[in-house]
């Protein structure tokens, strides 16, 4: 089964990540039922998104998107496109929206997260199953890329300064631990 490496993945999170018993629930449900779950056009209930926290080299400061589309500020991450090797998508996604050469800081989800995506152009409104991994950058002179309005080093510990996303405020605190 093309979904067995992330559902085991997942059951190593709910290990460690008792309280958020509720969300984890769903994204195993989700993706044991959707046979299409890393397709950008699958639309029934949305699809998996692989993202990337990325710090710098003194795992201070977190390297962050303005999204273009969405036009927050974000973790940079982007869509499976059919591979269901989700810690390669995140990893391809930073180096692809940075330019940086990043590195996994563990193997293992860093945080889970289900956000709706609002409708836009010819795409409905759909759930991001997004499974966020931590890699730390080799340096710190990215590249902007189409993606991107902008990019930033944040200080973790300023990071409210930039976004009020829960999600994001999450990742924080699972770091700063």
């Amino acid at each position: 089964m093309h979904r067995r490496k992330l559902l085991d993945l997942i059951g190593e999170y709910e290990a460690n990540h008792v309280d958020e018993s509720d969300l984890i629930e769903r994204f195993v449900r989700f993706v044991s039922r959707e046979s299409r779950c890393f397709e950008r056009d699958c639309w029934h209930d949305g699809h998996v998104t692989g993202s990337a926290w990325v710090v710098d080299p003194g795992m201070t400061s977190v390297l962050l998107t303005h999204h273009k589309k969405l036009n927050i500020w974000v973790q940079l991450g982007g869509h499976s496109d059919g591979d269901p090797d989700t810690p390669a998508v995140a990893c391809k996604e930073a180096r692809e929206e940075s330019g940086l050469e990043v590195d996994f800081v563990q193997p293992q989800i860093f945080d889970l997260d289900v956000h709706l995506i609002p409708e836009r152009k010819q795409d409905p409104a759909h759930y991001h199953y997004d499974v966020r991994f931590a890699f730390v950058a080799r340096g710190t002179d990215y590249t902007i890329s189409e993606e991107s309005k902008d990019l930033a080093w944040v200080p973790i510990t300023d990071l409210l300064e930039y976004s009020s996303e829960e999600s994001l405020l999450r990742m924080q605190r699972k770091w700063l631990r």
